[in-house]
């Protein structure tokens, strides 16, 4: 497992799509989300911050099943139980199709897959090039969500990362 996390920085590195971060610097602007799965349960949380480079998001996972894990940016601030339909689509402002691997993609709220250790913790972190917290958070506002299954970074419009099992609405700070 350890020599499979040591690859995942030189894959999304080698993509593209996302780079690792080592630093945030400082930011006038940031915001949070507080995950929870459908009974309201906390299953981590999630940082954003405004960079030179883009946004940069770090997810910290807890409770949650062992293994990888799609997360997505979703267009609508809102997280009702069960399913968490309510947070709508992926963030897709450049109309783009799902998937860092799928030639007509990649869209802005396709991120890297987290991966939950035995104990149900993981983390990753993350930059998407070129979008701001202003552009995330639009009036109906956006929503981060932890999937069940690993996103295989091609399938449209989801990765095939099977249900959504936790979400937090994003708010500024």
């Amino acid at each position: 497992m350890q020599r499979l996390l040591a690859l995942v920085p030189l894959c999304f590195a080698a993509t593209g799509c996302m780079t690792a971060t080592d630093s945030a610097g400082p930011s006038a602007e940031g915001a949070h989300a507080s995950l929870a799965d459908a009974a309201g349960a906390p299953r981590g949380s999630a940082s954003f911050v405004d960079t030179a480079s883009g946004l940069e998001v770090r997810v910290t996972g807890e409770g949650l099943p062992a293994g990888p894990h799609g997360v997505h940016l979703h267009m609508a601030g809102r997280c009702d139980p069960p399913d968490f339909q309510s947070a709508g689509a992926h963030w897709n402002p450049g109309m783009k199709q799902h998937g860092r691997d799928n030639p007509q993609g990649a869209h802005a709220g396709d991120l890297p897959n987290l991966i939950a250790g035995a104990d149900g913790r993981g983390t990753v972190r993350f930059t998407v090039p070129g979008a701001s917290l202003s552009e995330l958070l639009d009036a109906d506002g956006a929503a981060l969500v932890v999937h069940a299954s690993a996103d295989d970074y091609r399938t449209d419009p989801s990765g095939n990362s099977g249900g959504r099992i936790a979400c937090g609405v994003v708010v500024r700070r």
